[in-house]
This record gives C-alpha cells, sequence and structure tokens, in this order.
C-alpha cells in the first residue's frame, strides 16, 4: 500500500466520508499505476481541498457537479495558483471522477466537459554541446570525489537517466560486457539503456579505485556512495553538480534535469528518432517527449538567423 498519507492538517478536517473516497481512490491509483509517493500526496492534497471547499457550500465529493469544480478552480486561480499548477489540479480531480464513475460511486462525470487552459509549450533550459564538455571537465578527478563526479555527470549525459535513476543505481543494473545499464523507472517500468565507451571508461575508472576509498570497507548497495560512505543523495548531487556550473561558467538555473534534456536534445539534434528517443528516456508517452523536436526547431531557426545573410 502506498506510505505517504494526505497532509494532517488537510485531512484532520475533511469529512469522513469524503476522506475515505480520497483514500480509496489513492490506493487504487498506487495500485495500477505505482505512482510515486510526492503525485499520489500531491492527488491527496488537491481532492482535501476541493472537499473543503464543498463542505463549506454544504456538499460533498460524491454530489458535485461541473458548476461546483468550475467555481473551485475559479477560486485557486484567483487567488494566485499558477496556470500550470491549475491545469494540473484538473488533472487531478478528472482522474478522481473517473475512478468514482468506474466503482459505480456516481452516474455522471462533472468533470468531463470541463476544458483545460491552453499552455504555451515550454522549451527546456538547454545546455550546448561545447557547454557539456567543459561542464564534463569541471571536477578534479585526481580526488576520489572528483572523479566519482566525473563518472555520475558522464553516465547522467550518456544515459539521459533521471536523478533519482542515478543515484539509486546499484552494480549488477551494469552491463559493461554489453556496454548497457538496466533501469527501473517510474511505475515499476524496466528499460535498457546503451552507454558509451567514454562513459563507460570512467565508470570503471571510479569502480576499481575512487568507490573502495569512499566506502572505506562498509557495505554500500548504491554505485555513487558519498564520504560518509552511503549513497550518494539527490541533493547532494545538485550541490556537487551548482559546484561544476559555476566551476566551468555555465550561466542560469542548471539541474541533474538539465543534462536529460542536453542527452534528449543533442541526440534530436543529430538525427535520432523520437520514439528511440522516447523509450531511453523512459516516456510513456510520445507526446512528451515531442519538447525536443520543438528545441530542436528552435536551435535551428537561432542558427539561421546568425548565419544566413537575410536571417
Amino acid at each position: 500500500m502506498p506510505k505517504a498519507r494526505s497532509t494532517p492538517a488537510l485531512a484532520e478536517r475533511c469529512g469522513a466520508a469524503d476522506m475515505k473516497l480520497v483514500e480509496r481512490f489513492a490506493d487504487a491509483v498506487w495500485m495500477e499505476n505505482g505512482l510515486s509517493d510526492n503525485t499520489l500526496a500531491a492527488y491527496r492534497r488537491d481532492l482535501c481541498r476541493l472537499a473543503l471547499w464543498l463542505e463549506a457550500r454544504e456538499l460533498t465529493l460524491l454530489n458535485a457537479q461541473a458548476a461546483d469544480l468550475l467555481g473551485f478552480l475559479a477560486v485557486q486561480y484567483g487567488e494566485g495558483r499558477a496556470l500550470r499548477s491549475s491545469v494540473r489540479l484538473l488533472s487531478s480531480l478528472r482522474r478522481f471522477y473517473r475512478y468514482l464513475l468506474r466503482e459505480g460511486c456516481r452516474h455522471d462525470d462533472p468533470s468531463v466537459r470541463i476544458a483545460s487552459p491552453k499552455l504555451d509549450r515550454p522549451l527546456p533550459h538547454g545546455l550546448s554541446e561545447a557547454d557539456v564538455e567543459t561542464l564534463l571537465e569541471a571536477p578534479d578527478t585526481g580526488r576520489p570525489v572528483g572523479l566519482r563526479d566525473r563518472a555520475m555527470l558522464e553516465l547522467l549525459y550518456a544515459t539521459g537517466l533521471r536523478v533519482s535513476e542515478l543515484v539509486g543505481l546499484r552494480p549488477e543494473q551494469i552491463s559493461f560486457n554489453q556496454g548497457v545499464v538496466r533501469v527501473l523507472g517510474k511505475g515499476g517500468k524496466e528499460r535498457l539503456v546503451p552507454v558509451g565507451e567514454e562513459a563507460l571508461d570512467w565508470l570503471q575508472r571510479y569502480l576499481h579505485g575512487a568507490r573502495a576509498s569512499l566506502v572505506k570497507g562498509r557495505p554500500c548497495p548504491q554505485v555513487f556512495v558519498s564520504r560518509k560512505a552511503s549513497g550518494i543523495t539527490r541533493q547532494g548531487f545538485w550541490y556537487r553538480l551548482r559546484q561544476y556550473a559555476l566551476r566551468a561558467g555555465i550561466q542560469g538555473p542548471l539541474s541533474p534535469h538539465t543534462l536529460r534534456h542536453a542527452f534528449a536534445t543533442h541526440l534530436v539534434n543529430h538525427g535520432a528518432d523520437l520514439r528511440v528517443v522516447q523509450m531511453l528516456l523512459g516516456h510513456s508517452d510520445l507526446s512528451t517527449t515531442q519538447i525536443y523536436t520543438y528545441v530542436a526547431r528552435e536551435r535551428l531557426k537561432q542558427l539561421h538567423r546568425v548565419h544566413h545573410p537575410r536571417g
């Protein structure tokens, strides 16, 4: 069963019947889709807010109508909720009412005719290939921690792993003979991702020397370990990455996800098929991957403006 429960302050104020429905829904989507604790907590938070808003109007989640949901969404947006956040909120409500309809708790879905606000397609913050090369060379590989960080950066750029997949990587998931890593991604979906020779070389250098000096003889299941001989955390790696970005002179926001974006963007720029990129990234829906065609197109426009005499 899912570990995370509703935010206590919200859950304690919700009616028992509504909370029972919310928890049944959360358990069901966890069983069906293997969603993360953070996603489940977001669903619960959204539905508890709606339940409290309805309760003040002597309504419940079971008898709310489309006009009630629209009123709730309007209030949320009027109180400063970002447009993208409002879209996510509506998505939560739709999924919940589809569940109630499927379970026979309601005979209609009040969210079905509510249109989603149109969003401008945001382009991910990108790194040029030259920026990536500079970033990869920033760690001091003469020190165990620097060699570890170089191996992590090389592997992240070579595979496009999510940072949680990177820091959670275990030795048995790496095949040096086949040149692949076996990744367990979102929803428990497994995928095999090829790793280039350069990243494999840095990974072997780290495993055959630096890692032993970091673990100090203590057992640690993760490949990448901290000075405390335990697995490095997402926050720890993000902090190290920011240091290297400053050292490399890279301006603007930078996170491990930026290297994932760079991996995908550079593949598309060099002609990779979008469905191949989708499989490598572990996206369940091709539409999520299509953002990189827009990135590539914007890059082409920029090159045209700079280099064409009539750009």
